[in-house]
Order: C-alpha cells, then sequence, then structure tokens
C-alpha cells in the first residue's frame, strides 16, 4: 500500500502531461472533423481539471482515510489508461499508413470508458468530502551547474572508525581465527559509509594484500557473492555459475593471503548459508578481517567472533553540520546567519539519520529562507510520522516538495530491486521511452541529465564505489516502491516471487537466472497494458528463457521498453 501523500503528488504531475498533451498538434489533428471534437473532448478537460484541483486535499486525507487512498489509487489507473490511449493516437498521427477511424478503432468507445470511470471518481470526491485547494505548486528555479555533492564529508565518526581499525589492525595479533566484525544500526545511520571509510584508509588498504566489497544485499546468493569477490582480487569475470567450482578456484587464490572482505547490508539470518559461503575464507592468513553491516541483530550473532559495533545515530550538532553542507553551495551556513536558527530546528527533524540529513540538505539547497520556515514548521511532519513506517518522515518530506516532473522521474526509479548499480544514461533512456522528458532537438536528452543532477543532488542518487554508476539507499528504494504502488513490480528467483502481477501492473522488472522457465512468468498475462519489460543484472554467461516469454510479451501492446535478457 502507497504511503500518503505522495500518490497525489505523482498524479499531479501525471495529469499535467495529459493536458499537454490534450493540447497539442497530434492530438487536436486526430479529432478534427469528428463528432468527438464538440462533444467528448469538452467534456474531458473539465472532468480532468475537476479532478486535479482537489488532489492536494487528497493527499493529506489519504494519511487517515483508506478510501480516499483507494480513489486515488483507482485514479491513478485511470490517468495510465489515458496515457496509453494518447500514445495510440499519436502512434497513429506519425504512421506511414492511413489515419484511423476513430469509431473503427474502437478509440471513441475507449474515450467514454475512460470519461466514465473519470465521473465516477468526480463523484466519489464529493462522497469523500474531498475540496479544492488553495495554491499550487511552487515554481521551481532550476539549480545552477554544478558537480555532483560531494560524498566524503563524514561527521561524527572518528571514534567508530578508529576502534574498527584497531580491530582490523591489532597491535597483538591473534593468528587462530579470521575476525569478523559485524557493525549494526538502523537504516540511513551510515553503516555503509562508514565501513567505506575504513575500507578506503590508507592504514588499512597497506595492511591486506587482497581486499574486496560486496553488497549482498536482502537476496542472498551464494554463487554472485563468491563470484564478486574473485572479480574484486583478480580483476577477471568468471562465467561460471558452479558454486564448488568457483569456490575452490577462490580457495587457490586466497591461499596464504591475508585479506580484507567488506560483506555489505546483509540480510540473510540462515547459519548454514553463512558457513557455505565462508568455506573457501579459512584458506587465507589467520590474520585475515571480514566486515558485516546489517540492521539484524541476529544477523550479527550468527556471523560475529569479536564483539559487535553498534553504530548509534549522529548528535543534532553533527545532523546540522551534514545538513549545511548539501543546503549551501560553499557547504558553510556561516554566511547565512538568518538560516541558521531554522537549519538547526530541521537538522533535529533528522533524528540523528545522515541520510535524512543529506535528503533535506539537498530540499534546502536554493531555497529563500520563507521556504525554510515553511518545511519547518509544516504540519506534514506530525501526519508523516503518525503512519508508522519504517520510512523517515525527513525522507518522505524530501519527496513531496520535489517539482512534478521529479517526483515522476524518481518514482519510475522503483523498477530497480535494492542496490542494483545503474549507469546515469541507462536511466535517462529509461525515462525517455516512458515519457518522462521533453527531448528537445537543439539540446538533445539535456532536461534528462539536469533531472538526474537534481535528484542527485538531494541524495536520492549516491555514486556507486566505483565512481562510474548509481545507486539508491536502502530507505531510498524502499520510498520509491511506496509511491508506485501496484503499478510497479519486480520479479524474483524461479518462482517468479517478491511481488504480485495484476492488471494494474504497469512496469515489471526482473533478475533472470541462466535458466528462466515458464513458471516465472505464468502471471505475466495479467498486465495486459504492461509499458516497461525490464531484465536486470543478466547472468555473465548465457541466459535462457523460455520461448513462451516472447508470445506473452508480443500481446503486451503498451509497451515503451523491452529487454528480456
Amino acid at each position: 500500500m502507497a504511503w500518503a501523500l505522495v500518490g497525489g503528488a505523482f498524479l499531479s504531475a501525471s495529469l499535467q502531461v495529459i493536458f499537454d498533451r490534450l493540447a497539442s498538434r497530434q492530438f487536436l489533428d486526430f479529432i478534427r472533423g469528428t463528432t468527438f471534437e464538440d462533444g467528448l473532448l469538452k467534456k474531458l478537460k473539465p472532468t480532468l481539471m475537476s479532478v486535479n484541483v482537489v488532489l492536494g486535499d487528497a493527499e493529506n486525507k489519504q494519511i487517515t482515510n483508506p478510501y480516499v487512498r483507494s480513489w486515488i489509487d483507482e485514479l491513478k489507473d485511470v490517468v495510465y489508461d489515458a496515457e496509453d490511449l494518447l500514445d495510440k493516437i499519436d502512434g497513429s498521427h506519425f504512421s506511414s499508413s492511413p489515419s484511423p477511424n476513430p469509431f473503427e478503432e474502437g478509440i471513441e468507445s475507449k474515450l467514454n470508458d475512460i470519461i466514465g470511470r473519470l465521473d465516477y471518481l468526480v463523484n466519489q470526491k464529493d462522497i469523500h468530502g474531498l475540496k479544492e485547494s488553495c495554491g499550487g505548486e511552487k515554481a521551481f528555479q532550476r539549480s545552477p551547474a554544478t558537480s555532483l555533492v560531494d560524498e566524503s564529508g563524514v561527521y561524527g565518526r572518528d571514534d567508530e572508525k578508529e576502534k574498527i581499525i584497531k580491530l582490523l589492525i591489532p597491535e597483538n595479533p591473534t593468528k587462530n581465527r579470521i575476525d569478523v566484525i559485524p557493525i549494526v544500526g538502523m537504516g540511513g545511520v551510515g553503516k555503509t559509509t562508514l565501513a567505506q571509510l575504513i575500507y578506503n584508509d590508507k592504514r588499512v588498504k597497506k595492511s591486506f594484500d587482497l581486499r574486496a566489497w560486496v553488497c549482498v544485499s536482502d537476496e542472498f546468493d551464494a554463487v554472485r557473492v563468491t563470484k564478486t569477490i574473485l572479480e574484486e582480487i583478480t580483476c577477471s569475470c568468471d562465467g561460471s555459475q558452479n558454486l564448488n567450482q568457483l569456490q575452490l578456484k577462490l580457495k587457490e587464490k586466497l591461499l596464504g593471503k591475508k585479506f580484507l572482505f567488506v560483506l555489505d547490508d546483509v540480510w540473510n539470518e540462515k547459519y548454514e548459508d553463512w558457513e557455505e559461503l565462508r568455506r573457501p575464507f579459512t584458506s587465507g592468513a589467520k590474520t585475515s578481517k571480514i566486515i558485516v553491516t546489517t540492521r539484524s541483530e541476529s544477523v550479527a550473532d550468527i556471523v560475529r567472533n569479536v564483539q559487535t559495533n553498534p553504530l548509534d545515530k549522529l548528535s543534532d550538532d553533527y545532523c546540522w553540520k551534514l545538513l549545511a553542507k548539501h543546503a549551501f553551495v560553499d557547504g558553510s551556513p556561516s554566511m547565512h546567519p538568518d538560516l541558521e536558527v531554522i537549519g538547526e530546528a530541521i537538522a533535529k527533524r533528522c533524528k540523528g539519520l545522515p541520510l535524512a540529513a543529506k535528503a533535506l540538505g539537498g530540499l534546502l539547497r536554493y531555497k529563500e529562507a520563507d521556504e525554510w520556515k515553511e518545511i519547518l514548521q509544516s504540519d506534514l511532519w506530525n501526519k508523516l510520522e503518525e503512519e508508522g513506517t519504517t520510512i523517515p518522515s525527513s525522507l518522505k518530506l524530501s519527496y513531496y516538495y520535489l517539482p512534478s516532473q521529479l517526483k515522476r522521474c524518481f518514482a519510475y526509479c522503483s523498477i530497480f530491486p535494492k542496490d542494483y548499480e545503474f549507469k546515469k544514461e541507462e536511466l535517462i533512456l529509461l525515462w525517455m521511452a516512458e515519457g518522462l522528458l521533453q527531448i528537445s532537438k537543439k539540446y538533445g536528452n539535456a532536461e534528462g541529465n539536469k533531472c538526474f543532477k537534481d535528484l542527485a543532488i538531494r541524495s536520492f542518487f549516491q555514486q556507486s564505489k566505483e565512481k562510474s554508476c548509481f545507486v539508491m539507499h536502502d530507505l531510498i528504494s524502499d520510498l520509491a516502491k511506496s509511491i508506485s504502488g501496484e503499478f510497479f513490480c519486480g520479479l524474483v528467483g524461479s518462482g517468479g516471487g517478491s511481488c504480485e502481477i495484476t492488471e494494474k501492473t504497469r512496469h515489471l522488472s526482473y533478475i533472470p537466472e541462466r535458466y528462466d522457465m515458464s513458471g516465472k512468468f505464468k502471471t505475466l498475462s495479467r498486465a495486459k497494458s504492461l509499458r516497461t519489460f525490464l531484465s536486470i543484472n543478466p547472468p555473465a554467461s548465457d541466459c535462457y528463457v523460455t520461448s513462451q516469454l516472447l508470445d506473452l510479451i508480443t500481446n503486451c501492446r503498451c509497451l515503451r521498453m523491452r529487454r528480456p535478457c
């Protein structure tokens, strides 16, 4: 179920796109001379407008009213159908074949159906007591051309860093075991950042023969983790999917070597899986070390053989320093004394989470003092906190205040699984395929670059370890998925688990395995209005997909993006 507030914000952006397309030359040319021009068109625009003006009120009321939340989900479905129909009309405009007759193609009947559903929702808005909102979204001032936010600024973690480095490089090292050092803390508190600081410390680099960093994530896969370690220490890619062969090769490479492995974001609590993964590690030097970051105390208890290192929240003072670094172009609040008191109060709302401080800092960047006050005094803070979800209210608020276009672009990112490393160019192409960007012949994809940079500045994206890709923090990924709701779906594993494909599913991603059989896609036929079918992280070697998949995809007439393997 999508969390409150954001559904309406996303819809408002989508409706604006529909308004623009209804006024386009393609649409007006298509309906010219038909009865639709004089009748339904005059009804469609006012109906859309009557829905649009109450979205602000719906955003607030859905927080506590499940019926309003359901109303917003139904409206999303109608808006998607309207966009698909407009795509069909646009396609006929550019087609070399004769323009289709609206009556013969069933377009008018579909438009009547859409208007009928909208009329129903208009009547329902009165039943739910939705009122016209006052004012509108503030004009968005595009940020000037700057580099991405510097992620190296870390505050309040010196003591924790030095404590763990002493465990990695002890004065009197033990010689009979490989120490496993857990870093435990809630999401967004900075576990990965602390591990990165330690991993890249010059003293640490000098002390180990081999180092490897692996993002394990919630889908534990011993083959993938083992392959990643091998690739990191050998700088080559192994296409094998055989765990035994991979472990034998890793054991050989580690023989007698002192290594440091970081296993980031571990969720799996099965002791037998950990035992299987660590078998080849025993061939390394006994002074080797492994750092494990996790939210789970149970995971820490399973893997550790030294004391767990709990990572506490930052102080309000450190949160303010971090927020200021991201909020001000020069990273210093000293030149903005009028904003310091307000900023310190906002920093307290971060509740000690560095991720929230960075996101709020990015939100406040280039805003005036009255906008800072508006955000601080917003009654949304309390309403969002009452929801009790694991997503901090500060992150939700950061999304809520995004401009409409950025809302749509960010929501689309829910198609990526957690910890997926994506390239900027890849995401911009996906946005283009979905029609989220206005492409200019003169400026090319400049708009896409700006949207990407604006989201990165606000810490919705962060650079991956290799710097050539980007990744979303787990909580940011959860935020995107909560926004998109049932319209986005991801398939994981041979059984096609992790989400339910329905008629409302518009965007689907899946993680391919070596052999993907028909059972994985058995419910795909339900998604008749599917727009995106995207494979994520295909295997290094060839993958074999059931031929039935092509038949299923062929029946999806609204596809804008297809990458089956």
